[in-house]
């Protein structure tokens, strides 16, 4: 991995939310009760995870999103102002709270509800507001847990300025043909893949998209075609796993990696390693590491 001196702008267009972690013996069953061992809040939602990864990995993060008029909301602002993210273009709506997310864990497993509230106000018009962060951007980054609207109008914003753009397809939802060609990286869940693309012909949706598809399961495995073979990168060298928030890291290691021009393989393979890491500790954010980790 090689890491330039140059510290790479990031523009993230996404959620934020406290997440809620309830720790059971057992996933509660339909119409079921079980009782939670622990109850633990931690930072979450996608967008605000990816800002903080990038932030931590020493890029230089702008984060565009909504949160409530509550104190919630003032609790996610400051936990990123401290993490060196730029919250001028988070906007605070009297609508609805800010996200939430609901989690239920066993055994490594997870049930999560995700409620968007305020994450739903983010709209075009705020991204637009922010248009001078695009025109000097290395890279803008999205998820699906803001409207369809605002993503498939950042997309089309980022490559105006010929800025790189990813997303990370989560929570998963059908892309029109001409989003997919505008993005120059995917992430997607396994067992998603068919909502993305309609089909779920793994081998034939990669080759495709080779070099740009790069599908992810729950054992921190993630496999592309490179234009010549199918690449598969595994790393769980961590027995005792939390899930959530994996994907995030993921998005977030290899974009660093990207930023800094290493080739597609070494950036999985660091979007791997961030994964395993941030796996290693509760809460999305908790254990993401930082660039010193992995330069000292």
């Amino acid at each position: 991995m090689n890491f330039s001196s140059e510290q790479p702008k990031i523009v993230v267009v996404g959620s934020s939310s406290i997440d809620l972690i309830l720790e059971t013996e057992k996933l509660p069953g339909k119409n079921e009760t079980v009782i939670a061992a622990t109850s633990e809040s931690f930072f979450g939602g996608k967008g605000a995870n990816q800002a903080v990864g990038a932030a931590r990995l020493g890029a230089s993060v702008h984060f565009i999103g909504c949160v409530g008029m509550d104190p919630l909301g003032q609790q996610i602002m400051r936990n990123m102002i401290s993490e060196n993210v730029n919250v001028d273009f988070v906007f605070e709506t009297d609508h609805d709270a800010s996200g939430t997310a609901y989690v239920t864990t066993s055994a490594g497993n997870s049930a999560i509800v995700v409620v968007p509230a305020a994450n739903n106000y983010l709209s075009t018009q705020h991204v637009e507001s922010a248009d001078r962060y695009f025109q000097t951007a290395a890279l803008v980054l999205l998820q699906l847990e803001v409207s369809m609207d605002v993503v498939e109008y950042t997309i089309k914003k980022a490559k105006n300025y010929g800025r790189k753009v990813g997303l990370y397809a989560s929570p998963a939802q059908r892309l029109k043909d001409d989003i997919i060609e505008d993005l120059d990286f995917i992430i997607v869940k396994s067992n998603e893949l068919h909502i993305l693309f309609g089909e779920d012909q793994r081998e034939e949706i990669l080759k495709k998209y080779f070099n740009k598809v790069f599908v992810r399961d729950d054992i921190n495995s993630t496999v592309y075609f490179d234009g010549t073979e199918m690449k598969y990168c595994r790393n769980d060298k961590d027995s005792a796993i939390y899930k959530l928030g994996m994907g995030d890291a993921f998005t977030t290691g290899f974009s660093v990696a990207l930023c800094h021009n290493n080739d597609i393989h070494d950036c999985v393979k660091f979007g791997n390693e961030v994964s395993a890491r941030v796996s290693a500790k509760k809460g999305s954010q908790t254990g993401l590491p930082r660039l010193s980790d992995f330069t000292s």
